[in-house]
């Protein structure tokens, strides 16, 4: 602890472990020049395999990476003799500092990166450039794999011992010699040296058995010749420029062999020096990598394609490269899909897009490079930062793996599909479907269908309980059966019209069925529609049936009773032209007979008093037995809820469905006074209608914390109660068609009332007042809440119409029936403007009273 309390962080322990002279080396080496970067990155893998080597005693190398960088420890430092490769050895690649070797040391490596399996190899010739002179150098030596912290072969350990006094002590003087030349003329790769002034001196026999020279053409700078023209003047200035600088040299380009073709060679040279460090020329290796350049050319081709498929790719694509998924690529589709810039691409994909946190899509691609399995998803929601807010979207999309010859995973290619849109298509194709079903639920209607080509028909549950069916599919012949005999022709001709070629594709037909089961008899009014395919080819015939027996029942008493007021009336007649000449003479009597009119008349006006009162009376009828459902209901709730048991829950749904009736009732007669109503000429000021509207409403706003702005209004003529009960309506749906936000929470309502008067020529086209007036005041109720789609303008002041279920907001469908038959009521209209999810405006046009025209009119 020290004195503040805190603990301090524990110091870093030094790496690599001890003080030998290669790990010093190690740490005083600047490494953020090479692939592996600054020391304090490297992974946990080489840092342990590195310690390793360093504490041991054996002579240990150690190959890594794809450069394969070269690394060594103290025990092994000897073998480099006292001038040579030491100390500039350390931390290059291996073909640089093995020139001389390295098509014997490179097989060896690969085979263990490639199986997996160490090697071992006993008295191995690997010839060594060391005290200035080229050694032929025997090892006993066991290459293993080194791993990274993933599990994948990184590098390559090579665990070895010198055994070139022992081997050679089989060997005599001279022969020795010549063995070892022999050995230098028999390696599989082209090996040279060359003296300070760059001079070659030095060729052996690999060299001549692939160009065909002779010793004179070749020595000297004579190699050069052999290169391909294109290539010689850029061989010839890194080599020269190499040997100036006294550093290692390493060149690409075209030898020509003997048959005169050219292949792709590299070229590798290191320094040598004498025991007192002056420069005594250089020694390197030729090796023979035409095939190797022909696949990384092709590799590249490749690439190239790749990275042009995914630029121009109609579809959002990308390219995450390592476990820390860099942007490595992205076309400007997928660009477009995250709200970014190019500037993303090189950076790791959860910087790019810190919104991904929390999300699972960077824990998807560590599995897949993991598993090496790929990853597909359908409509998955993603959340990011759009147009500078968090904004949800659904993508289809997958993470398909890219993986290396050793089957190694080392990028995952991303193609996204942007689904949003068809998401909220199909969601509104299925609200718009739960509707309909609605709809068709409230009308009581049924449906059915019939497959042209099979004759099979579908029908719903209700058609099916009219018919007397068990299933819902039927044959032609089977559903030809409730007809009646006499309707079973006309029946199968009229829809065998409506699928000829040149119909309208229109079926409508009246006629009873029969049920199966019960025999009951009903009339229905069939229509249906024909649907085709994209050849125009008859598919379907799709339609609803509704069941209007009582509606015939009515048509034929009224009929009826007609045709009795008919003969009635025709008696009449004859009876008024034989008395004409009797009422022209009977003045008397017509005096009478308008006395008994005026007695009518007052008749008359105590009846429409006598059928107000009967609406009122009906109305309390219909809500008294709702009254003592609910009150015997809530008695039982309180009372008897723990006997009820799950009881309640049917008690709870009674009471919900009274509540339910119980409006209805009230917006229903409150329809029917507006109805029949007649005009008030009555001044009413709407600032007061608002007023009283806001106050009854007061416990809502105050609840939902709602902001309501109220501009000065007019006074209008009409009826006091019924302007209330249209801005009840409007100013109550405001309050309760409220929205939420991207977080899910409820956004405060925020109402405003305008008002302004437009003349009769600027009215939108759509309103069409019931009176006619040279302006009207347009009352605006603006909100916004959750709005509407504006093709639903229409429907929503219809009796009944909802556009949203019963369970998401309350209501009885009738309120705006109501402002419509109230505008309309006093001369004038409702309109609505709206976008889904961007609030509404109702707008209410009523004329201006004729006084305030005229004064209006004056001041112009």
């Amino acid at each position: 602890m020290n004195s503040t309390g805190k603990n301090k962080p524990a110091p870093s322990p030094q790496f690599p472990a001890g003080e030998s002279e290669m790990g010093n080396r190690i740490r005083s080496f600047d490494w953020s020049e090479t692939v592996l970067g600054p020391i304090e990155r490297w992974s946990p893998s080489l840092r342990a395999t590195l310690n390793l080597i360093l504490s041991s005693r054996y002579p240990m190398l150690l190959f890594w990476g794809d450069e394969l960088l070269f690394f060594y420890n103290d025990a092994f430092r000897p073998s480099f003799g006292a001038v040579g490769k030491h100390p500039g050895a350390l931390g290059r690649k291996g073909e640089t500092v093995w020139p001389e070797s390295w098509s014997i040391l490179k097989p060896l490596i690969d085979q263990v990166r490639v199986t997996g399996e160490a090697t071992w190899n006993e008295d191995q010739l690997i010839p060594l450039f060391r005290n200035n002179r080229l050694d032929a150098v025997y090892w006993t030596l066991s290459c293993s794999p080194a791993y990274d912290d993933n599990g994948q072969i990184s590098g390559v350990l090579v665990v070895c011992s010198e055994r070139t006094v022992s081997v050679n002590g089989q060997k005599k003087g001279e022969d020795g010699e010549n063995y070892f030349r022999q050995l230098i003329e028999t390696m599989p790769a082209i090996l040279w040296i060359t003296e300070p002034d760059g001079y070659c001196s030095y060729l052996n026999k690999q060299w001549y058995d692939h160009t065909g020279q002779s010793d004179q053409e070749a020595e000297g700078f004579g190699w050069l010749n052999m290169t391909h023209p294109d290539d010689q003047e850029e061989a010839g200035r890194l080599f020269i420029e190499a040997n100036e600088k006294q550093v290692a040299f390493t060149a690409l380009y075209r030898l020509r062999n003997t048959s005169g073709d050219y292949r792709w060679a590299i070229d590798s040279g290191s320094p040598r020096f004498n025991a007192d460090g002056r420069y005594e020329g250089m020694i390197g290796t030729v090796v023979d990598v035409h095939d190797q350049k022909l696949a990384e050319e092709s590799l590249r081709e490749s690439d190239a394609r790749f990275r042009t498929l995914i630029a121009e790719a109609p579809v959002a694509m990308a390219v995450y490269a390592g476990r820390n998924f860099v942007v490595e690529m992205a076309n400007d589709a997928m660009i477009h899909v995250w709200g970014k810039t190019p500037a993303v691409i090189g950076m790791e994909l959860a910087k790019a897009l810190p919104e991904l946190e929390g999300q699972p899509f960077i824990g998807l691609l560590e599995d897949v490079y993991t598993t090496g399995v790929p990853y597909q998803s359908d409509e998955q929601q993603a959340d990011l930062v759009v147009e500078g807010r968090l904004q949800s979207f659904w993508f289809t999309f997958t993470y398909q793996p890219l993986t290396n010859e050793q089957g190694q995973v080392y990028a995952i290619l991303n193609v996204a599909l942007d689904v949003t849109a068809q998401r909220s298509a199909r969601q509104k194709i299925e609200e718009a479907e739960s509707a309909l079903r609605d709809a068709i639920e409230l009308a009581e209607l049924s449906t059915w269908s019939m497959e042209v080509e099979t004759g099979l028909f579908t029908y719903s549950n209700r058609f099916m309980h009219w018919l007397g069916f068990a299933e819902n599919t039927k044959t032609m012949d089977d559903a030809y059966n409730p007809l009646p005999d006499e309707y079973r022709q006309s029946v199968a001709d009229a829809i065998d019209a409506v699928i000829q070629p040149g119909s309208s594709g229109l079926y409508d037909n009246e006629h009873p069925i029969i049920n199966r089961l019960t025999g009951q008899v009903r009339i229905i009014h069939a229509q249906a529609r024909l649907i085709y395919d994209a050849q125009g080819k008859p598919l379907r015939l799709v339609g609803t049936a509704q069941d209007i027996t009582e509606q015939r029942k009515v048509q034929i008493a009224l009929e009826h009773q007609v045709q009795e007021r008919t003969e009635e009336l025709e008696a009449t007649n004859e009876e008024l032209a034989s008395t004409n000449e009797e009422l022209a003479a009977t003045i008397e009597e017509l005096a009478t007979t308008n006395e008994e009119l005026s007695e009518s008349n007052q008749l008359l006006i105590r009846s429409n008093e006598n059928l107000e009162q009967f609406a009122y009376i009906a109305s309390h009828d219909l809500q008294e037995p709702l009254r003592k459902v609910q009150q015997f209901g809530d008695l039982l709730k309180n009372q008897y809820s723990l006997q009820l048991g799950d009881g309640i829950t049917y008690l709870e749904r009674m009471q919900l469905a009274a509540g339910r009736m119980s409006a209805l009732i009230k917006d229903l007669l409150t329809f029917s006074r507006i109805s029949t109503q007649q005009d008030t000429v009555e001044p009413v000021s709407l600032a007061v209608v608002v007023k009283t509207v806001l106050n009854d409403l007061d416990l809502v706003i105050h609840e939902s914390k709602a902001v309501v702005t109220v501009d000065p209004l007019p006074t209008v003529p009409g009826d006091s109660s019924q302007l209330e009960q249209l801005f009840q309506n409007l100013l109550s749906n405001a309050l309760k068609f409220r929205r939420k936000g991207t977080s899910g929470v409820l956004v405060t309502p925020e109402i405003r009332v305008t008002a302004r008067i437009v003349s009769s020529i600027a009215l939108p086209t759509t309103v069409k007042p019931a009176r006619a007036a040279g302006s009207y005041h347009c009352i605006e109720v603006v909100d916004n809440g959750i709005g509407f789609d504006q093709k639903y303008v229409d429907r929503i002041f219809q009796v009944f119409q909802r556009l949203h279920g019963k369970a998401e907001f309350a209501g009885t469908g009738i309120g705006l029936a109501i402002c419509e038959k109230v505008a309309s009521n006093h001369g004038g209209a409702i309109t609505a403007t709206s976008q889904s999810g961007q609030g509404a405006t109702f707008s209410v046009y009523l004329p201006v009273a004729e006084s305030l025209r005229k004064e209006r009119g004056n001041l112009l």
